[in-house]
């Protein structure tokens, strides 16, 4: 395989070699390099060097003068460089210098070109060969009258956020060979018994399926164009290009019939034409008002949603952007529902290796300002205890969320003790260990990240369970940023009845209205029963409104779940437990603990306030009545890139 074989050896021998074995027989060309990207990058080729500066958006017209046979394109990035031009790049930076005209460090999206071989075509490919730190579209600029030009390799997915944690480094992905070495992962063309595919090849190709992944990979990921052609090549292409509305169609001629005429009076003919041709006329009008309009409203909506799609794919530091096709192959055309909640359902499914929930929004329920905020704020933090976004789906109407599979389900399906509930009570140990990974969630959300994070929501269905039950916080679709030097956001209510801190009948809200919902959800776990039930009777329905009577008269041992044998067995520790809810539920927020304080009592480093004001439910009457607030914008990805 002559293409593949000339990938191989630009991957084995140093360029200048190349240069030498190649003749130099090309005409000259053109590269249009385009910087879609958020950020800006420093790109830089061999061998007509680097050292130009691309803002977002920016173009720089790259002549590659006659002579040249063969080359390489790459972005760098993480750069920093001061008013003299002296620094370096985390990735791709040539050992530090910003204009060189020798191969980058990897890793890098690496474009390579042969211009000219043979005189009469010129080969080229994406490689990840040396890893990848940049999507890139490498497209030749179609010429008139040369139809056999191949449409060129693309890489729009940004894989590096799905990298494997043994490959990840500061800014990309890097190379399997330069991280383990050995025949296996540097195989070259000489080598073919030892050189196939490994896990971390068959990545980058699922994820990138036209780049050229490993150095004997077949000829699908090589390309060609008659020589003389001009290529440009953009970093951050976007997923989905936007298709220009067509243009309203003429309206419709109006024909007259012909036949033998009578003849008529004058006056008669006009008045007996306008009698037939009027409510024609009308008619056409009125069919072209409102087929204009309707055709407007559809345009409109396009173009909003081409604007949307654009909003996302211009996000750095968002998840991989999957098309609804791969989700709905994933997922077998949604057919496993695995729940469904106020916005949408989500339903099981399996990608390459891997299993998903994907979360397939209603039009009618979670709005674009709720998609938005659960994109950019769960996609741009990582954290044990928080369910990870894997990816999403932006295409016209389609809204969809791609998380992590966790094989237990949600809480409420373990902890409240139902005729329909098959699942046997949990012990005490594990109710504990459900408890602290809650607590860490939301210690990580208010107080490590850059800007503090209100989830807003929290209550059983919105904590998942992995296998071994470990606790991870989800849906956040309704959360606040909080700026720190502020003490309260104003919004609009949201969350769910029963969950709700009674600061919310003022509209005057922190993220010590988690705190008050995190100690309603502990005394569930406690009890085994939902926080409003109204199956029991009148004074039992409202769980919080009965601990108050309950710890009044010191009657707490009534409430812990009589459903399991273990719970009772450590009556005094649920009671312990019990006192860090209530010390999380005064009405007063100030006096609530922040979470960090709850990880340590639950971890044994801190005593528990013993100065607990034991009201936890208001008269909403002594508030007075409810601000109409509206809430303000999603958070960007930037607001929320503290500490990972």
């Amino acid at each position: 395989m002559a293409v593949a074989s000339t990938s191989s050896a630009l991957c084995r021998l140093p360029l200048l070699l190349v240069l030498l074995l190649l003749a130099a027989t090309s005409e000259a060309t053109t590269f249009s390099v385009i910087n879609r990207c958020s950020y800006t990058v420093w790109p830089a080729a061999v061998p007509v060097g680097g050292g130009v500066k691309l803002d977002p958006g920016e173009m720089w017209e790259m002549d590659v003068p006659a002579g040249t046979t063969s080359g390489r394109i790459w972005a760098r990035t993480g750069c920093s460089f001061n008013g003299e031009g002296n620094g370096s790049c985390q990735t791709s930076g040539c050992g530090g210098l910003l204009a060189c005209k020798d191969n980058g460090q990897p890793p890098n999206t690496m474009g390579e070109f042969t211009l000219g071989q043979g005189q009469t075509s010129d080969f080229f490919d994406i490689s990840l060969i040396d890893g990848f730190n940049v999507p890139m579209d490498f497209l030749p600029v179609l010429v008139q009258g040369r139809s056999e030009c191949s449409r060129g390799p693309r890489c729009a997915a940004n894989i590096t956020y799905q990298c494997p944690d043994e490959l990840m480094v500061p800014g990309g992905c890097n190379s399997p060979c330069r991280i383990f070495g050995g025949d296996t992962y540097c195989c070259t063309g000489s080598a073919t018994s030892n050189c196939v595919p490994t896990n971390y090849s068959k990545f980058f190709k699922r994820l990138c399926p036209d780049a050229y992944s490993y150095p004997m990979d077949d000829a699908t990921s090589t390309f060609s164009c008659p020589a003389g052609t001009n290529y440009k090549v953009v970093f951050c292409p976007l997923t989905n290009q936007a298709i220009p509305p067509s243009p309203l169609p003429a309206p419709p001629a109006v024909v007259t019939p012909s036949g033998p005429t009578t003849m008529k009076p004058k006056s008669s003919t006009v008045r007996t034409v306008v009698a037939i041709l009027a409510p024609i006329g009308g008619f056409i009008f009125l069919f072209l008002v409102t087929f204009y309009f309707c055709k407007r409203r559809t345009q409109q909506r396009h173009e909003m949603e081409e604007e949307e799609e654009e909003e996302f794919g211009e996000l750095q530091g968002t998840p991989m952007r999957f098309t609804f096709q791969q989700l709905k192959a994933a997922t077998e055309q949604f057919k496993d529902k695995l729940g469904e909640g106020g916005f949408g359902s989500v339903f099981k499914g399996q990608f390459a290796d891997e299993r998903i929930a994907v979360k397939r929004l209603d039009r009618s329920g979670q709005g674009k300002r709720e998609f938005s905020a659960e994109v950019q704020t769960i996609g741009s933090i990582h954290h044990i205890n928080l369910v990870r976004l894997i990816g999403f789906c932006a295409e016209k109407s389609h809204r969809l969320l791609v998380y992590e599979y966790m094989p237990k389900g949600s809480l409420d399906r373990w902890v409240y003790c139902r005729h329909d509930n098959d699942a046997s009570p949990l012990d005490w140990s594990t109710r504990c260990k459900i408890i602290t990974h809650i607590a860490k969630g939301l210690s990580y959300l208010h107080e490590e990240c850059t800007k503090r994070i209100a989830h807003l929501d929290v209550k059983p269905q919105n904590i998942l369970l992995d296998d071994d039950f470990n606790a991870k916080l989800s849906d956040f679709g309704l959360c606040k940023l909080i700026d720190r030097d502020m003490s309260q956001v104003v919004t609009r209510m949201r969350g769910t009845p029963g969950y709700l801190a009674p600061e919310w009948l003022t509209s005057q809200i922190t993220e010590k209205a988690d705190i008050y919902s995190f100690g309603v959800v502990v005394m569930e776990i406690i009890s085994g029963r939902k926080n409003l039930d109204t199956s029991r009777s009148e004074e039992s329905i409202h769980l919080i409104s009965l601990l108050e009577e309950k710890v009044k008269s010191d009657r707490l041992v009534d409430l812990i779940d009589n459903n399991s044998n273990d719970m009772q067995a450590h009556k005094q520790d649920a009671i312990q437990m019990m006192m860090l809810a209530m010390w999380c539920l005064q009405i007063d927020c100030k006096k609530r603990p922040k979470m960090s304080e709850v990880v340590k009592v639950l971890e044994g480093a801190m005593n528990i306030d013993i100065n607990i004001d034991h009201n936890f439910v208001v008269n909403p009457a002594n508030f007075g009545s409810v601000a109409n607030v509206s809430s303000s914008a999603p958070p960007l990805a930037s607001d929320v890139s503290g500490p990972r």
